[in-house]
């Protein structure tokens, strides 16, 4: 089910900014009876986003209360709301466009995500490295051909996802998910400054850790610190914790961070 700006509709202008050049950002939430996880993080996420892209005012509570409907009488679900730009301006330049768009969708909740959090999944290293852009990291903008990509090259090997390096052969992050490892009392995840989206999960796993008898570390680190980890799990607002067994040659055969945090994620 989609809604653009409150209407149910999948129609929209191809003149729009979103398809035209990846002109806008979005959130994906995981929905529990009716109700969506972390709904102000995700909102606040996106606000941050809008001053970042520098968008005109946005209508927040509107943008909420969309979301809310389409979340209500959903057991366990995803909404996806979409910011675009609108229509307007002539080329690149924003001048012109008189109101953004609002997209809301609804869908149902992948259920091979409940069949890896019980077995773990495997990794595999893309040959994709996505680029330093300290003015869009962090934030989740419409410009995904980078994903694409290593989902495109993930689904020629075996592995359920994909860890993913920057063009200086850092970790960043995997396909769709943020990245921690655990060396005894040591948990580590990668710096997001030049690269990759900070998902709201990993700020609620941060949190976490931070009354826990552990050390968190944000770091740039290259792909061989993963040799020697004793755990390995992914996170994003859906999964939302996944113990990782493999990656490529390497074992993981610990659970013990992930059990502790997955009650609370």
């Amino acid at each position: 089910m989609y809604w653009i700006n409150g209407q149910a509709s999948k129609t929209l202008s191809v003149s729009d900014r979103g398809l035209q050049f990846g002109d806008g950002f979005f959130t994906t939430c995981r929905v529990i009876a009716g109700e969506i996880d972390l709904l102000p993080w995700h909102l606040e996420r996106m606000r941050q986003a809008a001053e970042r892209l520098l968008f005109p005012a946005i209508d927040w509570l509107l943008l909420q209360q969309e979301m809310q409907h389409a979340a209500q009488s959903v057991q366990l679900g995803v909404v996806k709301a979409i910011i675009t730009r609108g229509s307007g301006g002539r080329g690149y330049s924003p001048q012109g466009c008189q109101a953004a768009t609002r997209i809301v969708s609804r869908g149902v909740y992948p259920a091979h995500y409940l069949q890896w959090c019980e077995r773990g999944i495997t990794l595999a290293v893309s040959p994709v490295v996505l680029a330093q852009n300290p003015l869009l990291a962090g934030i989740k903008h419409l410009n995904r051909l980078e994903q694409v990509l290593i989902r495109s090259h993930l689904e020629q090997t075996t592995a359920d996802e994909a860890v993913v390096l920057d063009t200086s052969g850092i970790l960043v992050e995997c396909c769709a998910a943020n990245l921690f490892w655990r060396k005894g009392k040591a948990v580590f995840t990668p710096c997001l400054q030049q690269a990759g989206v900070a998902g709201l999960m990993r700020r609620k796993v941060m949190a976490l850790l931070a009354d826990r008898d552990y050390t968190l570390h944000v770091v740039r680190e290259p792909l061989q610190t993963l040799a020697d980890a004793d755990e390995v799990i992914l996170c994003n607002a859906l999964m939302p914790l996944l113990p990782v067994t493999r990656l490529e040659t390497w074992h993981y055969h610990s659970r013990q961070l992930f059990y502790e945090l997955k009650p609370h994620c």
